[in-house]
This record gives C-alpha cells, sequence and structure tokens, in this order.
C-alpha cells in the first residue's frame, strides 16, 4: 500500500510532534525516581564530603532522593568507568574532581575519554593541597624540612593516592631535590588514618584536614594556594618558601553520561546551583575549607573549559616528569 505524498508528509509531521511533545513529558516529569551519584573514591574523603553536603539540599528541590555510591580503585577510574557507561538518561551523575577527571587522563590508561565521555554539569568547589606529616616529624617549618629530607634520602614515606597528589607530590620532589618512598593509597581516609599513627610520614592532604593540625594531631608546613588560607593563617605558601611553581588547586565538578538530554543538564544545572546559594551549604562548605566557585562561573561551559585547559597544562607535565600511577 502506498501513501499518497501529502498523506505521508502529514503522518510523519505528527510523529514528530508526537516526540516534541513526549520530550517535553519527560523532561517535566524527570526525574521521577531516585538518581544515583557516584562518588569516585571510598567514604570519608574530601569528594565523597563535598557529594554529601550536595545531594542532601538537591534531593529536597528534585523531589527524588540523591543516593551516594561509593565506587573506589585505580585513582578514580573504577567509578568514573561506571558512569561513562551509564545511560545517558540523568539518573546516573558523577562528582569528580581533576584528579580523576583530566590528570588520570595522563597518568592511566583508561577505557574511556575523560574529556569527551561526561556531559559537564557545573564546577563546584575548590581546594589546595596542604603537605601535612606526622605529629613527631623533627622539622618545625618547610626549611627545616626540605634539610631533613635531603639529608636522609629515601628514609622518609609520602602517602599518596589520586592524581592531584601524586603530581604535586613529583613537582615537591623535583623542585626541592628530595627523595623519599612513594605509599600508595585508595582514598584519603585510609591515608590520613595512617599518618595520624605515624605509620607514614608525609602526605598532601587537603583543607578538610586543617583541624586535624590544629588540634595537634599532625603537622602542616604549606599550602599550594596563592595566598595564605584565612581559615589557617599561620601555614605559609609555597611561593613564600621560594617554590612558587608548587602551585594546584584541586577542583570538584558535576557531571553525566556524555549524551544526556540538555533539557535534563539544565535542570541539574538549576538544582545544584540553588543548592550551592543555600546559607547552609555555603557555611558547611567554608568549614571544610572548601571554596564555592562564584555563580556566573556556575556553568556547564566553565566547566569544560576547565578540563580543556588543565588537560593542556599538566598532561605535558606528566608526560615529561614520567609520572604514573601505581
Amino acid at each position: 500500500m502506498r501513501f499518497p505524498r501529502r498523506r505521508f508528509l502529514q503522518l510523519a509531521g505528527a510523529a514528530a510532534l508526537a516526540l516534541s511533545f513526549s520530550g517535553v513529558a519527560n523532561a517535566q516529569l524527570y526525574p521521577s525516581r531516585p538518581i544515583t551519584m557516584i562518588v569516585p573514591f571510598p567514604p570519608g574523603g574530601p569528594t565523597d564530603v563535598v557529594g554529601r553536603v550536595l545531594a542532601e539540599r538537591m534531593s529536597g528541590s528534585l523531589g527524588q532522593p540523591i543516593i551516594i555510591e561509593n565506587i573506589a580503585g585505580a585513582e578514580g577510574s573504577v567509578g568514573l568507568g561506571r558512569a561513562a557507561r551509564a545511560r545517558a538518561d540523568g539518573y546516573t551523575i558523577d562528582l569528580g574532581s581533576n584528579s580523576a577527571h583530566v590528570l588520570n587522563g595522563a597518568l592511566l590508561p583508561l577505557q574511556y575519554d575523560v574529556l569527551s565521555d561526561f556531559a559537564p554539569i557545573l564546577p563546584l568547589v575548590t581546594s589546595p593541597y596542604i603537605l601535612f606529616a606526622r605529629k613527631s616529624m623533627p622539622a618545625a617549618n618547610l626549611k627545616e624540612l626540605i634539610g631533613w629530607l635531603k639529608g636522609n634520602p629515601d628514609k622518609a614515606s609520602m602517602g599518596v593516592g589520586g592524581g592531584g597528589p601524586r603530581v604535586v607530590t613529583a613537582f615537591f620532589q623535583r623542585e626541592t631535590g628530595t627523595h623519599f618512598a612513594l605509599v600508595p593509597y585508595r582514598g584519603t581516609a585510609p591515608r590520613v588514618q595512617d599518618l595520624l599513627a605515624g605509620q607514614i610520614d608525609l602526605s598532601f592532604g587537603e583543607a578538610d584536614q586543617l583541624g586535624l593540625a590544629q588540634s595537634g594531631s599532625i603537622k602542616a608546613y604549606a599550602v599550594t594556594s596563592d595566598t595564605r588560607l584565612a581559615r589557617a593563617p599561620d601555614v605559609p605558601t609555597f611561593g613564600e618558601a621560594g617554590l612558587p611553581t608548587l602551585s594546584l588547586l584541586q577542583w570538584y565538578g558535576l557531571f553525566a553520561p556524555k549524551s544526556t538530554p540538555q533539557d535534563i543538564i539544565t535542570k541539574l544545572n538549576a538544582v545544584a546551583m540553588t543548592a550551592l546559594a543555600d546559607a547552609g551549604v555555603r557555611s558547611r562548605l567554608s568549614e571544610l575549607g572548601f571554596e564555592i566557585f562564584p555563580r556566573e562561573q556556575q556553568t556547564p561551559q566553565a566547566l569544560a573549559a576547565l578540563l580543556d585547559a588543565d588537560a593542556k597544562k599538566w598532561w605535558p607535565i606528566i608526560k615529561e616528569l614520567g609520572i604514573k600511577a601505581e
């Protein structure tokens, strides 16, 4: 049976219109069930903390729970691999960092592309790295620590885990001419526990661990930001110590699998922006030492630009230094 051309065009137009209305209806109904937020590191670390603070506030706005799923392993690449393979329907998102979403692209052989297999939603917060040490470390300041490390080559141990700490550790060794053992960890929480117990000597951590230093449980020697932190004004920057190249911020962002519909990305972006504007969320993140991105930068485009800029900056450096994940 052959349809007249006019009748065929009428049917095709009706089908297209139906699909259009269906898309609008789906967008209005989203989300109709719980959303999974993959955190690619173990519970208790900074990525996990940011995810839980954000998920609680976003859940209220969406009317559906956001369930945190911690999928650790291989510097965060196991969790991101799961996110990359998930259905692009808005029901699986991930909270990642530049360690996992950028640096891993040069550190590990991956089964996905860190730059093209994810849809950016928005950047969330930043945090500098801080060089911490066990409380019994004899050096009183960074200069003394470097002198001690040079006088005791390969006798100290540095806990590492994630691309960011590996890169800043390699920079530190190159710029100071020091050598020490690297002890790999699956996440921040177990690394901090061993530092507290004196099982390792050093660790590059984040501002959420400053409370341990301020209580005297560990020592803090220097911070990788350009200026001292308001929360820890007594901790100098590496630049003040004559090591300006040790400047690296960890940022965190929200992502979905590539091809996630734009209307869903827009909705998740709006809900996350509302969460970041909440006074309780802002207070909690500030207490933990995180700085929220300015509102005008909380866009998918800004996060995509961060990915591109960091890859162009750090991938050649990682190759030059020969840094590899273990």
